[in-house]
Order: structure tokens, then C-alpha cells, then sequence
């Protein structure tokens, strides 16, 4: 094979090499919730490279499948010719040709391997990272295509594939089949964060959001004697005359240490001032649900939703009254770690 079509194989290998390589980055860190938006906005690039996220096992093996082949292809191609050429110019300069043959192999390898690194691994890899939603666009379509061709045989490697793990006991699952524990999440994150994927910032928003439903609420709970309360003989307009001064629609309605009568929403009031009636705020008042100290705060969230309160008793290990939590602040506290709840 002459030199000018060999460095024109070349070139075209490292080329495939470099565009599975950036296919496959480029749709395991894109977003797909920009990539879903774009491709709702009419962009196909957006909507392929969905398609590929959604069966990501296949894609990641069709991309394996077109690196392998551009590696091989490199292998049986480009060393031989560059190791000819070389061989050639170091008899015609005097080298004996049993040191000419060895030295042209080791250097032509050196040179499509440094090739195949930086122009066909780091570079599109670089690439795919930095801006992954938009090489994930552009790749994608053309990606899809090659994945579709090649279908049969990555579906039959897969099939190999999962029988050798079943095998071995293990169950090979879908996407549709994955999930993530909360220890998994975080060390996808730790991951990212390494790979230059996220910026520092995100991975503490993250880790604080792994964190934040399994942490106890006792950093939330407002106490006792910061409540706004009614007594439980406060008439309706009572009622209405403390949510104006405080600008809380919510009061407790004060009772015991352990046991308030519960929590009285303004618009009751009004709608019995409205009916000409003066029921007391204990017969205007919905129960708390009641909750411990140690209760995380997912669970918390679950227990005021099922109980349709937005405040909920906090309870000592004593059984005493150590305060309120609200539904707002819990939810700050899941979807927001970042940020302190504030009165």
C-alpha cells in the first residue's frame, strides 16, 4: 500500500475512532432534561440523541463495536505502511536492515499510538465533555444511524453478554429496570465531579440533596416559645386579628405542653365571621399530626401529605411538645439543601 493512501486510511480511522468516542461521552453526560426540551422545540438532533439516552446499553455498545474496528483498523493499516516507509528510509541511509525493520516498527507504533491517544481519545473525549448537550445533538443522528445498521450484531453481543453474566449469577436489567440508591447517586456524583463532568458547587448541592430526606427534622423544628398561637377560646376575629399583626395564615391553637388542640387557618375564621357565628378556635381547629425529633424528613413530608397539614408536632423523646415543623420547610430543605428554612 503506497504512503499518501495510507496516511489517508489513516486519517480516516482516527477520524471514526475520535466520533465514536465523542458519541459515547457526549450521551452519557448530556442532560436529558435540556436534551428533551430542545428536541420539544422541534430540534431532531435533540430528539435522536433522547432516543439514544433511552437505550443507552445498545448505543454504548454499538460505540465499543465502532472503536474496536477503528483500532483494529489502525492496527492492520497504518503501522505497516508507516513501518515500511521508515524501514525504507533507514536502509537508504545506511542502517542495517536486521536494526531497520525492528526500529521502524517500534517508532511507527509510537506514532499511531500517540495518534490515536490525543487526536482520537483525549480530543473528542475533551470535546464531548465541555459541551455535551450540543455534541450529543450533532453526533447523535449519524450515531443512531450506524447503531441502526449494526443492530443485529449488537443485539447478538448483548444476548452473549447477558448470558455470561446469568452465568455467573448476575441478573442483567434495562434501563427501564434501573434505580439508584441514594449511596450509588452519591458516588455517580463523586465521580462526575472527578471527570470535570459538574463543577464543585453542584456536587454539594447534590450530596447536601442525598443527604438532606434521611437527616432528622430537629434542625427544623420552630420551638415552643417562638409559635404563634391562639388561646382556645379565641373568637374568629381573634383569630383574624393575630394572623394580620404576625402574617401567618396558620396558628396553633395552644393547650397542654404535649397536646395543643391543634392548627386554625385564617380563612376558617372568616368564613365564620362571615356566617355570623362565634365558634372558638378549638372547635375551628384541624389536628397536627405528631412527629418525633428523630423522624427523618422524607418520612415527615410523607406523614404531613397524608395527613393534609401543612404543620406537624414535634415531640421529645419524653413526650413533650418541642415545637412545629412545616411542609414548606421540609420541602426547602429536599428540593433546596443549600438554603437555611426560614421563619
Amino acid at each position: 500500500m503506497s504512503l499518501p493512501l495510507g496516511v489517508l486510511l489513516t486519517l480516516l480511522l482516527l477520524a471514526g475512532n475520535g466520533f465514536f468516542v465523542a458519541s459515547e461521552f457526549a450521551l452519557v453526560a448530556a442532560r436529558r432534561p435540556r436534551l428533551e426540551k430542545a428536541a420539544a422545540e422541534g430540534s431532531g438532533g435533540a430528539a435522536s440523541a433522547v432516543a439514544g439516552i433511552r437505550e443507552l446499553s445498545l448505543m454504548l455498545a454499538g460505540a465499543q463495536l465502532g472503536i474496536t474496528m477503528c483500532s483494529l483498523g489502525l492496527g492492520v493499516v497504518s503501522e505497516p505502511v508507516f513501518a515500511g516507509t521508515l524501514a525504507t528510509l533507514f536502509h537508504h541511509v545506511g542502517v542495517p536492515r536486521g536494526a531497520a525493520h525492528p526500529v521502524a516498527f517500534v517508532l511507527a507504533l509510537a506514532l499511531v499510538t500517540f495518534l490515536h491517544m490525543v487526536l482520537a481519545e483525549m480530543a473528542p473525549k475533551s470535546w464531548a465533555i465541555i459541551d455535551p448537550e450540543r455534541s450529543a445533538t450533532v453526533l447523535a443522528p449519524p450515531f443512531r444511524g450506524f447503531a441502526r445498521i449494526v443492530r443485529p450484531a449488537l443485539a447478538a453481543l448483548n444476548g452473549l453478554t447477558n448470558l455470561l453474566l446469568r452465568l455467573v449469577g448476575v441478573r442483567p436489567k434495562g434501563e427501564e429496570e434501573m434505580s439508584r440508591t441514594p449511596e450509588q447517586l452519591r458516588s455517580l456524583a463523586v465521580e462526575s465531579r472527578r471527570l470535570g463532568l459538574i463543577a464543585e458547587t453542584d456536587l454539594n448541592l447534590l450530596t447536601a440533596a442525598l443527604d438532606a430526606p434521611r437527616a432528622p427534622l430537629a434542625g427544623l423544628v420552630i420551638p415552643t416559645a417562638r409559635v404563634v398561637s391562639v388561646p382556645p377560646d379565641a373568637s374568629p376575629q381573634d383569630v383574624i386579628d393575630t394572623a394580620v399583626r404576625t402574617g401567618h395564615t396558620r396558628l396553633v391553637v395552644s393547650g397542654g405542653p404535649s397536646a395543643p388542640a391543634g392548627v386554625v387557618h385564617v380563612r376558617d375564621a372568616y368564613l365564620a365571621r362571615a356566617r355570623q357565628t362565634e365558634p372558638p378556635a378549638r372547635e375551628l381547629a384541624h389536628p397536627m399530626p405528631r412527629l418525633s425529633v428523630a423522624t427523618p424528613v422524607a418520612e415527615a413530608v410523607a406523614v404531613l401529605r397524608d395527613h393534609h397539614s401543612h404543620l406537624g408536632l414535634v415531640l421529645r423523646d419524653d413526650g413533650r411538645g418541642a415545637g412545629i415543623v412545616s411542609l414548606d420547610d421540609l420541602l426547602t430543605t429536599i428540593l433546596a439543601p443549600t438554603d437555611r428554612p426560614t421563619d
